[in-house]
C-alpha cells in the first residue's frame, strides 16, 4: 500500500527535525556555556569580544574575608571535581581556602587552541619543528602564513581585564592559582615563564608541551637557564600525567621535569607525578586534589 506524503507531513517533519536539533544545541550550550555557580560576562576590549567567567564562592563565603583566587581554563570541564576537592579541603582543614573562577572557551566560535596556545607555536598544533617562512597555499593560489597562537592576548585579558575586576569584586590575597589541562597546561606553563610574578601557584595537568617538536619544552627550558631571575618570590610548580598518555607527551614531561631538575631555583618549588594508568582526560580529576594538597602545604611554609 503506498504512502501518501502531503505537504502538510513535509512540514511537521521539517519543524520537528528543527525542533529536536535546537533542543540538542540548547543541551550543548547549557553544558558548555552555564555553570551551577555565578556566572558574569565581561566585555573584553583586548580580545574584541564578550567573554562568560565562571566563579565558585566558597560555601561560607565573608565578604570581610581575603581568599585566596584560583583561575582555571576551559569552563565546565572537571569543574565538578575541584568543587568536590574544595569542599573536601575545606572540611579537613576547617574552613574553604579560595574562590575558583573557571574561563569557558567560546561556545559558537573554536577560540581554545587560538587561547592557549602559546604565540611561538601553531594554532593548528603539529608534532614536527615548522621550517622557516612556511606559508599554507590556499586553493585559490593566496599565500597565507599559517596563524600561531594568540595565549599573549588570553594572558593580557586575564591580566589586565579579568584580574581587576575580580579585585574590585572580592577580597583577595596574595596567593593566586592558575591552572589548566592539555592546552590548557601549555598556557599555564607560557604565562609562568613570561608573567611569572601574576600567580604563586602554577598548576600544569597533562600539558601540551610538545607543540612544534618541544618547542614549550625548549622555551620553559629557556627561560629556568636565563631568565630565571624574574621568579622574584616564592612560587609553587604543579606538574602531572597519566602513565598511558600518548608517548609525545610522556617524553614533554620528562624533558620538563628533566629542565626544572638542570636548574633548581631557591623561588621556585616544583612538584611532578606520573598518574599510573591513567588516560589524557583521566588525569586532571587524579591531579586536582594533589596540586591544592601540595599548594596549601607550600603556602604555610
Amino acid at each position: 500500500m503506498a504512502i501518501k506524503i502531503t505537504k502538510h507531513y513535509i512540514i511537521n517533519l521539517s519543524l520537528a527535525v528543527v525542533i529536536f536539533a535546537i533542543g540538542i544545541l540548547a543541551i550543548r550550550y547549557y553544558n558548555h556555556y552555564v555553570s551551577a555557580y555565578t556566572d558574569i560576562t565581561l566585555n573584553s576590549s583586548v580580545l574584541n569580544e564578550s567573554r562568560k567567567v565562571f566563579i565558585r564562592l566558597p560555601a561560607n563565603y565573608n565578604p570581610k574575608r581575603a581568599y585566596p583566587l584560583i583561575i582555571k581554563t576551559d569552563g565546565n570541564f572537571n569543574l565538578d571535581t575541584w568543587d568536590k576537592a574544595l569542599t573536601k579541603q575545606a572540611k579537613s582543614e576547617k574552613g574553604d581556602k579560595a574562590i575558583l573562577v573557571s574561563i569557558p572557551n567560546l561556545f559558537f566560535t573554536d577560540t581554545r587552541n587560538r587561547d592557549l596556545v602559546p604565540p611561538y607555536a601553531r594554532q593548528d598544533v603539529n608534532t614536527q619543528a615548522r621550517p622557516e617562512g612556511e606559508t599554507l597555499i590556499e586553493p585559490n593560489g593566496e599565500t597565507l602564513i599559517e596563524p600561531n597562537g594568540e595565549a599573549d592576548k588570553f594572558l593580557a585579558f586575564i591580566e589586565t581585564e579579568l584580574l581587576p575586576y575580580l579585585s574590585v569584586k572580592y577580597k583577595l590575597s596574595n596567593n593566586r592559582v592558575l591552572s589548566g589541562f592539555s592546552a590548557g597546561g601549555s598556557f599555564v606553563l607560557y604565562t609562568l615563564h613570561t608573567r611569572p610574578e601574576l600567580f604563586n601557584g602554577y598548576f600544569a595537568f597533562s600539558p601540551a608541551a610538545w607543540y612544534d617538536d618541544m618547542t614549550v619544552v625548549n622555551n620553559v627550558e629557556a627561560f629556568l637557564t636565563t631568565q630565571a631571575n624574574k621568579i622574584k618570590s616564592p612560587t609553587y610548580l604543579y606538574l602531572s600525567v597519566g602513565g598511558a598518555e600518548h608517548p609525545l607527551m610522556l617524553k614533554a614531561f620528562d624533558n620538563l621535569e628533566s629542565a626544572l631538575t638542570a636548574n633548581p631555583n631557591n623561588n621556585l618549588v616544583w612538584q611532578s607525578a606520573i598518574n599510573e594508568g591513567a588516560e589524557h582526560s583521566d588525569n586532571p580529576t587524579l591531579s586536582v586534589s594533589k596540586a591544592l594538597a601540595g599548594f596549601s602545604k607550600f603556602i604555610k611554609k
